[in-house]
């Protein structure tokens, strides 16, 4: 991997989310890889295995079948989290169509409707900990976790109401039992439909 960042504003030399934002703007990774910002650090993934890709899929095709046609499913979609300047790309992102990106890249994390991140063997910990913990601070209304990987079993988790960087709900459910996803979605998921590892 090549990093080339051919200029930095004068604005930028003193503020250190602008530096990195332009980083990562230039980075020049392997197609199907995957660069957020966590932390304040950035962190390069490999593309997802098959199975994350299907539970993707899925989930896509529930999704599209239940919510309405002007809203739109983003998978890996930049979502900036405009209180601490990191900047997570989750698997899947549904928007209003109001929603545009900023500067054709990212969109705010509180504008969007629901993220989502499907767990991997690698990077598990960072969907559970560290982007629950964004998520919540970037005031993401809903916060969809599918963890195929967790140690006490495949299990769907709900984060919902972020207040003062947390989320005042959780509901767990294991793979089989169904999750609603509330208003605006007002929608029951079979998890059973998700593949295990």
């Amino acid at each position: 991997m090549s990093v080339a960042v051919d200029h930095v504003h004068e604005t930028e030399l003193l503020d250190p989310h602008a530096q990195l934002k332009t980083f990562w703007e230039e980075l020049d990774i392997p197609h199907g890889w995957r660069a957020e910002i966590l932390e304040g650090t950035v962190v390069v993934t490999p593309p997802p295995a098959f199975m994350h890709n299907r539970a993707a899929s899925r989930l896509i095709r529930i999704l599209a079948g239940a919510i309405p046609d002007e809203w739109d499913i983003y998978p890996e979609l930049g979502i900036r989290l405009a209180s601490t300047g990191d900047l997570y790309i989750p698997d899947l992102t549904i928007c209003p169509p109001e929603v545009q990106p900023t500067e054709g890249k990212v969109v705010l994390a509180e504008h969007t409707l629901l993220v989502v991140e499907i767990t991997s063997p690698a990077n598990a910990d960072h969907d559970r900990k560290r982007k629950l913990w964004g998520y919540a601070h970037g005031l993401v209304p809903l916060y969809l976790l599918i963890d195929p990987h967790a140690s006490d079993g495949p299990h769907v988790a709900l984060f919902s109401k972020p207040d003062k960087g947390i989320y005042l709900s959780m509901t767990r459910v294991p793979y089989g039992d169904p999750i609603t996803l509330p208003a605006p979605f007002d929608l029951k998921i079979d998890t059973d439909q998700f593949p295990r590892k």
